[in-house]
């Protein structure tokens, strides 16, 4: 089989090389290389590069470093950017999933390989034929609800290693291996930014606009905010204001307020209704001829557990998730990540509305 791998310079790629070659295969490496905004690279870049080429070297295998510097920059952050100015919550690295390592890699790279190996936690399962992205042993490190966005083939393509393991099994065998990378800290941040001040980045791209932060009981304005697109519902650090836990819980474009409540219970950062837009199946519409509601479970950010609650179908690509429980924090913009009753089958996401 001819399989292509991304890997990125951290443990887990590291490790999906071993096992691919345990297996006999043979893969090619590829590193996405991604610069910041002023196409200037960094210090980690650099590292991981070397990390990739440590390990290429280690098992004899094909490396090469790609560039989709341009793609990524006018695709994922320009709707990073765009969605942050009005006022919602993006999630880039979800973007990035869909666009860049599955999409631009394969429309130039990826298509001349039978398969591409990565190093999320995610398995596939085939259910009548039919290839569906499906939840990886280990809750703690799942991942798709980052790949709830890819098309049906795209995850036929996939192949995900690490998907029946946890995270200590996978560090064990690196270690075991002698993998130059075995003790490296696992990266956090945007999707290959890495760890940059998001509120410099932000600052940088769309300015200040000065507005108001008010209590939304009392009407009672409390202090000033720098930029609504700095802060996001359920927000509680940064505001700073005294007396608090105080909690982001309504934001309004127009007049560029922040609305906030005050208390670790307080109910106004809880809902129990999500009304989502443009949902997108991955593989096919499991509910075609169903009777809703339909019982499913769900996450509205990335957390080890799954929310269960049932579904309506709104019409026009529109649905309505029911929680049954009180909900932190729900952001208009992010992602509702849908799921079987199970947690099993990774049926596809919508965007938050209000």
């Amino acid at each position: 089989m001819n399989v292509a791998a991304l890997i990125s310079g951290g443990v887990d790629s590291a490790v999906v090389v071993h096992k691919l070659k345990e297996e006999g295969i043979d893969p090619a490496l590829f590193y996405i290389r991604i610069g910041m905004d002023n196409e200037v690279g960094d210090c980690s870049a650099e590292e991981d590069i070397e990390m990739c080429k440590a390990i290429a070297r280690k098992y004899r295998l094909p490396f090469e470093v790609v560039s989709l510097h341009d793609e990524y920059w006018e695709n994922v952050m320009e709707y990073a950017l765009r969605t942050v100015k009005a006022g919602l919550t993006p999630n880039p690295d979800m973007m990035c999933n869909k666009m860049i390592k599955f999409g631009f890699f394969e429309e130039r790279w990826g298509k001349d390989f039978d398969r591409t190996a990565t190093g999320h936690y995610a398995t596939t399962t085939n259910v009548d034929g039919h290839i569906f992205l499906s939840t990886a042993a280990d809750p703690v490190k799942d991942q798709t609800d980052f790949l709830a966005q890819i098309d049906a083939l795209q995850v036929s393509k996939l192949m995900f290693p690490l998907g029946n393991m946890y995270k200590e099994e996978v560090r064990r065998i690196a270690r075991e291996a002698r993998l130059p990378n075995a003790k490296r800290r696992d990266s956090q941040g945007i999707c290959f930014l890495g760890n940059i001040d998001y509120n410099d980045f932000i600052r940088r791209h769309l300015g200040e606009h000065p507005g108001p932060i008010v209590e939304l009981e009392t009407g009672k304005v409390l202090g000033r905010h720098r930029g609504i697109w700095f802060h996001t519902i359920g927000q509680r650090k940064g505001l700073g204001l005294s007396g608090g836990p105080w909690y982001v819980v309504k934001k309004d474009i127009d007049t560029h307020t922040i609305f906030v409540s005050n208390g670790y219970d307080t109910d106004k950062q809880y809902g129990y209704i999500l009304h989502l837009a443009d949902f997108h199946f991955i593989t096919l519409d499991p509910w075609k001829g169903e009777k809703f509601p339909v019982d499913i479970t769900f996450k509205n950010r990335h957390t080890p557990e799954f929310i269960s609650g049932k579904i309506f179908n709104a019409g026009g690509g529109q649905y309505t998730i029911e929680s049954s429980v009180p909900i932190q924090g729900i952001a208009p913009g992010q992602f509702a990540v849908v799921y079987d009753k199970d947690s099993r089958l990774c049926y596809g996401s919508g965007v938050i509305t209000l």
